[in-house]
């Protein structure tokens, strides 16, 4: 684990260049808000004077109080090897989407904001463009810090120059995750209704449209509150079906939408056929809930369920890959975030620190072992597989690449 240093408060004063690396893909204006902070929001860390503890406070955004509380644990753990000179508090931020980016926005303008904080990837762009993260090439060089021991792909916008516009000598943060959509199962149910196991026709290769369509039938088929499939009304499993059947929310270079395309349309299609055939809970309504519930065979969602499925589902569960449409793939997504840093932190080598421990191998495998993500950092940073979603602590069948 990389050391935290046990110094004091350094003031590094960096101005970011205010240069757009692209957009966000968030439906939220990208324009900072100054709205007033929450009445109970945290002051600012004034400077530590030379010898005094260092306050960082970093937040995250759990899906639910169980993945909260894997932050708090880890927190706890990094704070404990800090010693005296360094102290954390972690902040558990709202699961509303859009709405965590804007407050972090709000609160930077007015100086209440953390000193660490995980933006989803797509807000890089957003965050950077604005100047409201901090450029840590500086202190990474200082620390002699190797960003080559992470996977290319999110490091591509991670060291992105806007003046260059290509990869650089720039570190905009280090990314915690990589994580897809699984299938949570209620084996109970499916059973009761005499359904194939979803998880013996993936291993037959017999996991498909059709295959799902019959499950979901048969669990709904049980009467009552009983449904077979549930997911959450947002662009994510939308683009699951559109993706499954060969089409995509975009073309390749990303300059038009693709929507209206044949495969696009094939997969909006199958969704709302499962809708209209009374096979899912209700568009619109949370599919979490009536599936920890029991009421539901099969529940599309990410990594992110995991701890509140092992805290609060009373029933035999698992995870299954999600069924392959006609386009002959799973049209799974790879969902990907990042730990940055407040441009206007005053501790930001203390910040710096904290980011390169919640990234480590150590941490992301604790991490995965109490079930809130799989890990970012490659395999020769791990000493061993990730067991991030199965009950009982067994392997995903979920296709993924572990820390």
């Amino acid at each position: 684990m990389q050391r935290i240093r046990k110094i004091a408060s350094a003031t590094v004063a960096l101005s970011l260049v205010a240069a757009a690396c692209g957009g966000s893909d968030d439906a939220a204006d990208e324009s900072a808000t100054t709205d007033a902070p929450a009445a109970d929001a945290p002051a600012a860390d004034e400077p530590a004077a030379s010898g005094e503890k260092v306050t960082i406070r970093w937040r995250t955004r759990p899906d639910n109080d169980a993945e909260a509380e894997v932050y708090g644990t880890i927190s706890d753990s990094i704070d404990a090897e800090n010693g005296d000179a360094v102290s954390l508090t972690y902040e558990p931020g709202t699961t509303d989407g859009a709405n965590y980016q804007d407050q972090l926005i709000t609160e930077i303008a007015n100086g209440t904001a953390p000193d660490v904080f995980w933006i989803p990837g797509t807000d890089i762009a957003r965050f950077q463009s604005a100047g409201l993260i901090l450029d840590l090439a500086p202190i990474a060089a200082e620390d002699g810090f190797d960003t080559g021991e992470f996977y290319p792909e999110p490091m591509y916008h991670l060291t992105f120059d806007p003046d260059a516009g290509a990869p650089g000598d720039k570190l905009w943060g280090l990314p915690r995750d990589v994580s897809t959509f699984a299938m949570y199962l209620n084996n109970d149910l499916i059973a009761e209704a005499g359904a194939d196991d979803p998880r013996a026709l993936a291993e037959a290769g017999e996991w498909d449209w059709a295959a799902f369509a019959e499950v979901a039938t048969a669990v709904s088929a049980l009467g009552g509150e009983n449904k077979g499939f549930a997911m959450d009304a947002w662009w994510g499993p939308i683009g699951y079906f559109i993706q499954a059947a060969g089409g995509s929310f975009l073309n390749e270079d990303g300059t038009e939408c693709t929507v209206d395309s044949p495969e696009a349309i094939a997969g909006l299609t199958q969704m709302k056929a499962v809708y209209d055939g009374g096979l899912a809970v209700a568009y619109g309504e949370s599919g979490e809930a009536p599936w920890k519930a029991g009421t539901v065979g099969m529940f599309m969602n990410g990594r992110w369920a995991t701890p509140g499925a092992r805290a609060d589902a009373n029933f035999n569960w698992d995870v299954v890959q999600l069924p392959t449409g006609p386009g002959g793939t799973q049209g799974n997504w790879l969902f990907w975030g990042a730990y940055v840093v407040n441009a206007n932190t005053e501790s930001p080598s203390e910040a710096f620190d904290l980011v390169q421990s919640l990234t480590t191998a150590d941490t992301q495998a604790s991490i995965s072992e109490l079930g809130a993500n799989f890990g970012q950092a490659p395999e020769r940073r791990c000493s061993r597989g990730l067991p991030w979603l199965h009950p009982a602590g067994k392997r995903a069948s979920v296709p993924q690449r572990s820390c």
